[in-house]
């Protein structure tokens, strides 16, 4: 039996779980992923302590190979530098494995999203005078722009999900075919958005991005009016397996919820 077999059948997940283990599903063994702090970094975390073992997270402060014990509570955190492979300068990070294409998967946060997969972490509103002022870049420009390709994982809502962000902060598919080629961006750009009501992914010949699943007990309606674009529908729209008992287990043995 198996350190993870061995945990108590936890119950039903809720929407933050089903969201947090389908994303980190989409993470394959064996392959590099550059995470953000938060959601991806607990999905990614996740990941690695079940079908990923081999999974090669890189964070942004210089962690290569990190392999913390805990959740980092950034990217700053000791944990990350004292169980990593190696850390070296952000410079060597950007320059060297993000910048010149060594990361297969960025793993990013999104406080807008809109309808071709663009990102906004910036400012709400106008950027001269915003709503919100948010934490801004970081990184996350140079992930969507570099990493072979992009997945995303936030809550959906019409505040959220929004015909046009307010600011691009990160180009996911710009306005639609062919913006990425013609920015010289390398990278795939966003594959797949997973939130807490399902998955979306872009069209492959508009880009836009259509609606391919939708967690259980969620309607389609239901994504559709939390969504601030008329989101269209795969025609084999599928519903997304739920949470297995032994990852559940993990995922919140990592959250202090177990």
């Amino acid at each position: 039996m198996t350190a993870t077999e061995s945990l108590p059948s936890p119950s039903a997940a809720d929407a933050d779980e089903v969201m947090t283990v389908t994303a980190a599903r989409a993470l394959a063994d064996g392959t590099s992923c550059f995470v953000g702090i938060g959601l991806p970094s607990t999905a990614a975390n996740l990941a690695r302590r079940t079908h990923a073992p081999d999974l090669w997270m890189v964070y942004e402060s210089g962690t290569l190979g990190a392999s913390p014990a805990t959740l980092p509570l950034s990217i700053g955190d000791g944990e990350l530098a004292e169980t990593a492979d190696s850390v070296v300068p952000v410079t060597e990070v950007f320059n060297y494995w993000l910048q010149a294409g060594r990361i297969d998967t960025g793993f990013l946060g999104a406080a807008q999203i809109d309808r071709f997969g663009n990102i906004n972490t910036t400012a709400i509103g106008d950027y001269d005078a915003p709503a919100v002022r948010l934490p801004g870049a970081g990184g996350a420009p140079e992930i969507a722009a570099s990493c072979g390709r992009v997945i995303v994982i936030v809550r959906q809502t019409p505040r959220t999900f929004v015909e046009r962000v307010d600011f691009t902060t990160s180009v996911g598919h710009g306005s639609g075919p062919g913006d990425r080629e013609r920015l010289g961006l390398r990278g795939a750009g966003p594959v797949r958005v997973i939130t807490d009501l399902g998955v979306l992914e872009p069209d492959p010949r508009t880009r836009e991005l259509v609606l391919t699943s939708v967690h259980p007990g969620v309607t389609a309606e239901r994504a559709r009016e939390a969504t601030g674009w008329d989101l269209a529908l795969a025609p084999d729209l599928a519903t997304t397996p739920a949470p297995e008992p032994h990852e559940l287990a993990v995922l919140r043995s990592l959250t202090g919820r177990g």
